[in-house]
């Protein structure tokens, strides 16, 4: 139970450490900063889909042998169709952006900013749950220590996207005190997220390496949906690949190493 309060309580804390760099500034978010920060979550997010993730959902089912990749591959496509759908369903925002996306929809544009960090946040809480899940179960290879890392991981991944929120908050006129909370807010979603899955998982102990995979395919949707296009679009793309290497270095060198 320690274990998974504590998987809980980290990442969220990492949120409110990267809201607060509004009281620091009030200027609006540099493009080499936004770029860097960019790059940096999307590294932290393929290496965790990866290593903490992909691949002990394929170790789980071994002993089928050349089949084992099956259970991974059903729920990592199962993920990538969980949050296509999710992104064609909810009207939102990215930051950034002045195009809407999704169904058209009356909502004010914080609101439909708080609904892309929402659905951006989503699936990270599901990583969390079900590694902390996975760390509680026999012929797992995913220890305690393991599961930590990967909320670590995120944790130090979400330091800069609660900046990425309450800054441009602070810059379109509204108090830091209010741009600190809805930066806050903003990852909610996450322990809603774990908290769902550690559920599932108790009930569906089978289901664990599905569960692990659809958390990778969700994970690796809102890289490949949302970030990478943000790091990649416009001027500084080179600082946004040389920090995808650092955040992939980094989460890597923490999962594989202290896991």
């Amino acid at each position: 139970m320690e274990t998974i309060l504590i998987g809980l309580l980290v990442p969220m804390l990492g949120i409110v450490l990267g809201s607060a760099v509004v009281f620091l500034t009030q200027r609006e978010m540099s493009g080499l900063l936004q770029k860097s920060l960019l790059g940096f979550a999307a590294g932290v997010m393929v290496a965790a889909s990866f290593w903490s993730l992909l691949l002990p959902a394929v170790e789980m089912n071994e002993e089928a042998g050349k089949w084992a990749v099956m259970p991974a591959l059903t729920g990592f496509l199962l993920g990538i169709g969980f949050l296509l759908a999710i992104d064609m369903l909810t009207p939102h925002l990215h930051i950034g952006n002045t195009q809407p996306e999704g169904p058209r929809s009356s909502l004010s544009r914080t609101t439909m900013l708080m609904l892309a960090v929402t659905i951006h946040h989503f699936p990270e809480g599901m990583a969390i749950g079900v590694v902390l899940a996975g760390s509680g179960q026999e012929g797992v290879s995913i220890s305690a220590a393991g599961a930590l890392v990967v909320s670590l991981g995120i944790a130090i991944q979400n330091v800069p996207e609660g900046a990425v929120v309450s800054i441009p908050m602070r810059a379109s006129g509204k108090s830091r005190r209010r741009s600190f909370l809805l930066g806050c807010l903003s990852g909610v979603a996450q322990p809603l997220g774990a908290i769902l899955v550690l559920l599932l998982a108790a009930l569906f102990v089978p289901l664990l390496p599905y569960m692990l995979a659809f958390a990778a395919g969700a994970m690796l949707y809102v890289v490949v949906e949302e970030l990478i296009p943000e790091a990649t679009s416009g001027p500084h793309t080179n600082l946004s690949t040389i920090f995808f290497a650092v955040g992939f270095a980094l989460m890597m060198l923490l999962d594989v190493v202290m896991g």
